[in-house]
């Protein structure tokens, strides 16, 4: 079983580090919930469900992207990867809005669910999927195959992927979001925000479009 160089699953690492930087993404609220209960255990409570909802998202994406790939050969499966990329950049740089929860006090579920619909409006799954597809394709171009399978066949609609791609993504999430929201917890206060503010929405949306258009040339 090959899946390609380590490039790829130290990018997914680092592309989950990346999400955890984003307030939006989790630790902002992580924060909020802690100082509401005056409880560092809420901050750390809270980054289960948080990581669970941004892992599902993540996982529905690749498994919709690998039933896809199952059917559309690669050089062809890049194309609306790259046009929802695109999409969702252009969205994102033009309306940054996120969508607003109605309280604070919330469970597991809704943490988990509002954690969920964070990562699929930023189009956190999608992208992962330009580096599963260049693994895929470096997969392939490793082995023997027939004229064929080099056409059809590739390791990136294997479960076992996806699923290791997820949680390692999900892992470096997780990290930096537990790390962040305890700095500012602990440490710094939620004050930084006011003084030293960096607008990742707008970074976001140009990797996003970045990335969709890199993806048209692997």
């Amino acid at each position: 079983m090959s899946f390609g160089g380590s490039w790829g699953w130290l990018t997914l690492l680092l592309l989950g580090a990346y999400h955890g930087i984003n307030p939006a993404m989790g630790w902002l609220f992580a924060v909020a919930l802690g100082m509401q209960e005056r409880s560092r255990r809420a901050v750390i409570r809270s980054l289960l469900p948080i990581a669970l909802g941004h892992g599902a998202s993540i996982g529905a994406v690749v498994l919709i992207a690998g039933v896809a790939g199952s059917v559309v050969p690669l050089k062809w499966l890049k194309i609306p990867v790259a046009g929802i990329l695109l999409a969702l950049g252009s969205y994102r740089l033009f309306r940054s809005r996120h969508p607003r929860w109605g309280g604070m006090q919330v469970g597991f579920r809704d943490l988990t669910l509002w954690s969920f619909l964070m990562a699929s409006a930023h189009g956190a799954g999608f992208m992962v999927l330009p580096v599963l597809l260049g693994m895929s394709a470096e997969a392939l171009g490793s082995q023997t195959h027939s004229p064929e399978q080099h056409l059809h066949g590739n390791s990136f609609q294997d479960p076992r992927m996806g699923l290791v791609a997820t949680v390692v993504h999900t892992f470096g999430y997780l990290v930096v979001t537990g790390v962040i929201a305890w700095l500012v917890y602990e440490r710094v206060g939620l004050a930084i925000l006011r003084k030293a503010w960096l607008n990742l929405d707008l970074l976001w949306a140009a990797a996003l479009i970045l990335t969709g258009i890199f993806t048209l040339f692997l």
